[in-house]
């Protein structure tokens, strides 16, 4: 089948700097006798994961609503990461980049809006050394210390362990969800100056590479008795509007490149980084699956995968070949600064 395909790439910043928000846009779209029908025709069109509700005309029919609609405020709209009604705000984005809507295929990557906030290396690293003396190296332990100075860090990354480590009378050993949602809270309101130390801490022995792989609590929110196929949980992922997103902009921001000074083709390593602690909490969440440094996944097999064992391999190796290659072109100049700056060396 051959698809029509409308490129409609728009530049990430000046999005940010308009502040188009798909709530708003879907409020201003709700509000006009023209745009208001035709989004309730794409979203008929879309409905079900693209099958046809509207009868033997419903390709002219998309087609004309899809078109007449890139001329609105929809078109270009994003949404913030963690955001007051996240879900609602993405279901209006997805109603127009949807992959494949009856052959017609918007080429759009990137659900969020680009994070403002960066990491300050130095600052963090001053707070750390100004309150500990250190005479050995631990990178993971540094981080910890420096989270338990910050009082968000601080409350965020108790609530979460307490979360993920408290029996459930239903669930067993520990509440899933309850773990899951928040671990995502840490990651969404946490500046990554903290959540990135704690998750990407190099480490040269087992105490510690054991230490950062326990991060995330990975008995309730990451491990299972067994492994589910991969592309099945791909699939339930997809389904939901918020792990759908993050696993777009994990690929879009994620993209290695070898000719990129930072090693990402978008040129933003700080970006990828952030779009891998945003699949945290999710179907597809990923963590350290030993205590190699670049040995990372969801958990999940490729076994009973038939005719797709390809796709699922290269679901898996995604991971690695993504965001771990970034991880080591990137080198010393991210990750390392803060650690190496505590205990008064050069990166």
């Amino acid at each position: 089948m051959q698809f029509k395909v409308l490129y409609t790439r728009v530049p990430r910043l000046a999005l940010s700097s308009g502040g188009r928000d798909c709530l708003r846009a879907g409020d201003t779209c709700s509000t006009d006798d023209t745009c208001s029908p035709r989004l309730r025709t794409l979203r008929q069109c879309v409905a079900g994961d693209g099958s046809v509700k509207l009868g033997p005309g419903a390709r002219n029919q998309c087609e004309n609503a899809m078109t007449a609609l890139l001329s609105t405020p929809l078109h270009g709209c994003q949404c913030k990461r963690g955001m007051k009604k996240e879900k609602n705000c993405l279901s209006i984005y997805w109603s127009l980049h949807q992959s494949v809507l009856h052959g017609l295929s918007l080429v759009d990557n990137y659900p969020y809006e680009p994070e403002e906030r960066g990491s300050d290396y130095v600052r963090l690293a001053s707070i750390a050394a100004g309150r500990w003396a250190v005479t050995t190296v631990n990178r993971c332990l540094d981080a910890a210390k420096a989270c338990n100075i910050d009082e968000t860090c601080q409350k965020l990354r108790t609530e979460y362990v307490s979360s993920c480590i408290q029996p459930s009378a239903r669930s067993g050993p520990c509440n899933r969800p309850k773990c899951n949602k928040a671990l995502r809270k840490f990651f969404d309101r946490v500046p990554p100056d903290y959540t990135h130390e704690l998750l990407f801490c190099p480490c040269t022995d087992t105490a510690c590479a054991e230490r950062r792989r326990q991060t995330i609590v990975p008995s309730c929110s990451y491990e299972d008795k067994d492994k589910p196929n991969c592309l099945a949980q791909l699939r339930i992922c997809k389904a939901d509007y918020v792990c759908r997103s993050r696993w777009a902009q994990f690929q879009y921001d994620c993209q290695p490149s070898e000719q990129s000074a930072s090693g990402c083709k978008q040129e933003n390593y700080g970006a990828c980084l952030l779009a891998y602690t945003g699949l945290i909490g999710s179907t597809i969440t990923p963590n350290y699956l030993d205590n190699s440094t670049s040995n990372v996944g969801p958990w999940c097999s490729c076994a009973a995968s038939g005719n797709h064992r390809e796709q699922c391999t290269d679901f898996l190796t995604s991971f690695n070949d993504n965001v771990w290659s970034v991880h080591r072109a990137h080198g010393s100049k991210g990750l390392y600064l803060v650690s190496s700056l505590i205990h008064g060396r050069t990166a």
